[in-house]
């Protein structure tokens, strides 16, 4: 065994005991933690965007692309939404320990399901040194133990935050090994983490699709899927065209190098020539490069030809793809075809189509008359999230504190016997 394998099995069996004890910790404990982490962040800000400013040096002589540096980037207002993102984990309500609804078998028999934790999870991830942060406040809130590898190219300032984290958790006595930020820069580490079946429960990669493929194809540890975000705004006909123009402004404009900004934007063809114009005369503004359909191009004589690779692109980046759509049928099929089941909206004012479509897209979250870049745990009322989960088992979209907890039956009674 290699000295990456031996560290990383060493941290995952470190892990599972501490996951162990954290069954025992009390909300209020686990809240003091949290709280401690979020004062911490505040004091060491500075030493926090020092240390990020090593990680950003060595992305620009990488060559890294903006959006990426985007993500990795920390500011005054990423350590405040940190924090913030803390103080609303700590005052959701800990799923833990809760019981749902009881029935009662005719033999006497009390049933019951009770939310326990998953146990250890495993997030690999890139950029975003937010994450740890979330991750690490989410997991243990939800009693679990998490282990985190994030990006060689976050390195210095993940281990910063490693830092911070395990003195608070000194400070309030849980156990520090309940979140361990990989300390190894090596690929190795990945694939010694994602063999830890024995004492990791759960995987849960984010980043680029080519990651998280890395990730699903190499792991023997179950994996929570999110390969891109391939989201679609659909003009109604029947749409107030004002509010549709502000929507589709914010889901690409806002931060287009983000999961849940819109990539593809279907318009009803008797929307089209009333709407495309003065809607492609503000993305051109900011400057926002249009792929479109014949119709588009018609309509729109600066955007260009959309090829077949467009349709599924998840650009990250300033590109949007645009198809005139005969009506709601074709927007749903095209919709169906090429999404990757991320977010999905409907700008409409005609309520029957707004709740069929709602009923027929199969995404993690569809919205009606709102901007797709409310995919967010925060912005949904989770406080922060651990990911999007586009795929069904064991959760679909953003994932928070219920997301990151199971269930057991607890059965209750008074000498009964299996006949």
């Amino acid at each position: 065994m290699s000295t990456v394998e031996t560290t990383i099995t060493t941290m995952a069996q470190a892990a599972r005991e501490a996951a162990n004890q954290l069954v025992r910790v009390s909300s209020d404990q686990k809240n003091t933690a949290l709280l401690s982490i979020a004062a911490g962040l505040e004091e060491e800000a500075v030493f926090i965007k020092a240390e990020n400013s090593k990680d950003l040096v060595g992305a620009k002589e990488q060559g890294l692309s903006a959006a990426m540096i985007d993500r990795l980037t920390v500011k005054n207002e990423t350590i405040t939404a940190m924090v913030s993102g803390l103080s609303d984990v700590v005052g959701l309500n800990d799923p833990v320990g809760t019981m749902g609804p009881t029935w009662i078998r005719p033999n006497g028999l009390q049933v019951a399901r009770m939310r326990i934790p998953l146990g250890v999870i495993g997030i690999i991830y890139e950029s975003r040194p937010n994450v740890t942060v979330d991750a690490a406040g989410l997991c243990l809130k939800a009693g679990n133990a998490v282990i985190l590898r994030g990006g060689s190219e976050a390195f210095y300032s993940n281990q910063a935050l490693a830092q911070i984290i395990h003195r608070a958790l000194e400070n309030t006595e849980l156990p520090q090994t309940s979140v361990q930020v990989v300390a190894v820069r090596e690929r190795e580490a990945v694939l010694a983490l994602l063999t830890q079946e024995e004492f990791v429960d759960l995987i849960i990669p984010r980043g680029g699709e080519g990651l998280i493929r890395f990730v699903v194809q190499n792991s023997k540890i179950p994996v929570l899927k999110h390969y891109k975000g391939v989201c679609h705004v659909y003009i109604d006909d029947d749409a107030d065209f004002e509010m549709a123009q502000e929507i589709c402004f914010n889901a690409k404009v806002q931060r287009p190098g983000v999961c849940n900004a819109m990539e593809t934007l279907l318009v009803h063809q008797t929307a089209a020539e009333e709407f495309l114009p003065k809607m492609a005369q503000r993305f051109a503004e900011a400057g926002v490069e249009i792929r479109g359909c014949d119709t588009t191009c018609r309509i729109v004589p600066d955007a260009k030809k959309a090829q077949e690779s467009d349709w599924p692109a998840e650009y990250l980046d300033l590109i949007l793809a645009i198809k005139v759509v005969q009506d709601m049928d074709e927007a749903i099929s095209h919709t169906a075809k090429y999404s990757s089941r991320h977010t999905e909206a409907i700008v409409t004012r005609n309520y029957d189509r707004a709740r069929r479509f709602v009923r027929e897209v199969d995404s993690s979250v569809v919205l009606v008359n709102a901007s797709t870049r409310f995919n967010d745990g925060g912005q949904l009322g989770l406080g922060a999230e651990i990911g999007i989960s586009t795929s069904k088992l064991h959760a679909f979209g953003p994932m928070g504190l219920e997301e990151l907890t199971t269930t057991k039956f607890v059965v209750q009674g008074s000498g009964q016997i299996r006949e």
